[in-house]
């Protein structure tokens, strides 16, 4: 495949740090919600930050509901490309299933010549099923649409003449998409834990991202080793594994859970209404944030010292921050990402090049 020698900055006993935001209307200076609009307006102010304090990877969510103000990761992510120098602009995720692939490349393959070179197409189910409705699709077609679909993607990122069929769009006959990469579409699956999903992951070549939003993130340690296995049987060559998981710096521990525990508090409350969880208490809070838990939240020590266990037992080669979580303030997710950039990366990168 075209792509397939894009990963080697992912060096062996090095990481990448990045962060993704699904653009979460956040709280104004007067306690007020946000339009939609500020909101994304802030998120490039964000993306622009984190690529001057180094950070790797910048991902951007797709949300088609009123407390995510981003439905079209590409425009987002276009204008994040002309506005940064060298960080590595992606989805969190592209809703592959409820969307067009041919469509999809052809948006990426656009950003990714405005960045010059550096975006990154995040494909998955997604979390929310509001855009099944929106552009007519049937949540009992859910398996059959992203399986057909990701077939299709990975003939796209080959850039040659696509022949493909399927039930869940027209056909293609040896048919070109255009505009065509410089050096490929570098290209991920997120999966949140189905063996099924790591496995075809694998089995397509790709490299796959492991959405860890509860739990001690050392549980996710036979979906990291199956995906290893499963490289092994398909004979693809090693592709690299990324971690994404929720968070927040600060100067302390108290400081940081201090500062997210409301807004964390309020959107669990809001989607677990939709989904039938019960109440969160601070109890059950702090101990995500605790040694073993999956909220990496706390002083740039703290959250380092998390990501280095993690990396020690899952091997992943990239590790992502969904620093934005439920209504916090444009300026704490602005000190948020400096510390992670200045503080936390400095401690993982130093403490894995000492061994």
């Amino acid at each position: 495949m075209k792509y397939s020698n894009v990963y080697k900055e992912c060096a062996v006993g090095t990481i990448q740090l990045g962060v993704d935001t699904f653009g979460d209307v956040t709280l104004g200076p007067d306690g007020a919600l946000q339009s939609q609009a500020q909101t994304i307006r802030d998120l490039i102010a964000q993306a622009e930050l984190a690529d001057r304090v180094g950070l790797d990877s910048f991902g951007v969510g797709e949300h088609h509901r009123d407390d995510f103000a981003v439905s079209s990761p590409e425009t987002v992510l276009a204008a994040i490309a002309a506005r940064t120098e060298r960080i590595i602009v992606a989805s969190a995720v592209t809703v592959l299933s409820s969307d067009d692939p041919v469509r999809v490349f052809q948006r990426f393959a656009t950003v990714d010549a405005i960045s010059g070179g550096r975006a990154e197409a995040v494909l998955g189910r997604g979390s929310f099923t509001e855009s099944f409705p929106l552009f007519g699709y049937r949540l009992e077609d859910y398996e059959t649409l992203f399986a057909e679909k990701l077939e299709l993607f990975t003939r796209l990122i080959e850039e040659k003449p696509v022949s493909w069929s399927g039930r869940t769009r027209a056909a293609l006959d040896e048919q070109n998409v255009y505009p065509r990469t410089e050096t490929g579409l570098r290209t991920w699956v997120a999966v949140g834990g189905s063996p099924e999903s790591v496995i075809r992951t694998a089995e397509h070549g790709l490299p796959m991202i492991l959405a860890i939003i509860g739990g001690d993130p050392l549980r996710f340690e036979p979906f990291a080793r199956l995906f290893r296995d499963a490289e092994a049987k398909f004979g693809g060559g090693r592709q690299p594994l990324a971690v994404h998981s929720p968070g927040h710096v600060a100067a302390t521990d108290d400081q940081a859970k201090d500062e997210l525990w409301p807004h964390y508090q309020r959107m669990h409350a809001r989607i677990g209404r939709e989904r039938g969880w019960g109440p969160l208490s601070r109890e059950n809070f702090e101990a995500e944030a605790g040694p073993g838990g999956a909220l990496h939240v706390g002083s740039p020590e703290t959250v380092a010292a998390k990501i280095l266990r993690t990396h020690r037992v899952l091997g992943n080669d990239r590790f992502q921050l969904k620093y934005a979580n439920g209504t916090m303030p444009h300026e704490q997710l602005m000190s948020s990402l400096e510390l992670y950039g200045r503080e936390v990366a400095p401690i993982v990168r130093d403490t894995l090049a000492a061994g």
